[in-house]
């Protein structure tokens, strides 16, 4: 049982193991001390090296023989307080070096976290994200002509649906189609402004939401993208706002 407790004060099995039957032995050679322990002898020689580094057994001879002897118990709450100082003077070291490390953290968390997707349920898991978002508000844009062949436009398509469940978020689209100006210029909370192909060749869908960005590829193999980082976002939005002032009015 007093192995056990003694584990707990930072000890291993063995070593609990044979300073106990040292201390009941008193000196005594390795083998005695082995036999009784139950632990092999060149194991045993191992953990006695070990106890006696941290003051816990110590050795001498007699004759032609070494002896080996456990110390006072008290050398226990000796050890236990030299560790607890170890330990006082480690929180300090490691207080002293929290700011540091937190600057670390902090340029390492600046750079852009990204994740891929692909398929149709891929495109599905980033509009979920950016519902999920609680974004400010939301700017796309968008090669209707492309979106349109992987979801067909209607009363319920794709997109409707995520227009309607975006809720009150101010949202500015640009987008290009073949057939010109086809969608309304306000509605709700979203305005569109159209750009002609010839002005602006565009083939996937931008999304800029909050510190986010999403880009979806839609011709050929179907991929996605988000990446998150505000200094990228920030910047695509002011390109946005750019080209959304010289974009057409109709």
């Amino acid at each position: 049982m007093l192995d056990k407790e003694l584990q707990k004060l930072g000890l291993s099995d063995k070593e609990a193991k044979v300073y106990l039957s040292s201390l009941e032995l008193g000196p005594s050679p390795v083998q005695v001390i082995a036999q009784k322990a139950g632990v092999n002898r060149a194991t045993t020689y191992v953990m006695i090296e070990s106890l006696i580094g941290r003051g816990l057994m110590s050795s001498f001879e007699k004759g032609k023989k070494r002896f080996f002897t456990a110390e006072s118990p008290d050398q226990l709450m000796t050890l236990l307080k030299k560790e607890e100082a170890e330990v006082g003077t480690k929180i300090k070291q490691l207080g002293d070096m929290i700011p540091e490390l937190k600057m670390i953290f902090s340029n390492a968390d600046e750079k852009p976290k990204v994740r891929f997707f692909e398929g149709i349920d891929g495109l599905e898991a980033i509009r979920e994200d950016a519902l999920n978002s609680k974004c400010e508000s939301l700017e796309e844009i968008v090669s209707l002509d492309e979106y349109y062949k992987i979801f067909p436009p209607g009363d319920n398509d794709f997109r409707h649906t995520f227009l309607k469940r975006i809720g009150s978020i101010p949202i500015k689209v640009l987008y290009t189609s073949k057939s010109g100006p086809i969608l309304k210029q306000k509605e709700g909370v979203i305005e569109r402004r159209y750009i002609s192909q010839d002005k602006f060749s565009f083939s996937t869908e931008i999304v800029i939401y909050g510190n986010k960005i999403s880009i979806s590829v839609c011709r050929g193999k179907i991929i996605g993208v988000i990446i998150e980082n505000k200094n990228i976002s920030d910047s695509l939005r002011a390109i946005f706002n750019l080209v959304w002032k010289v974009a057409e009015k109709y």
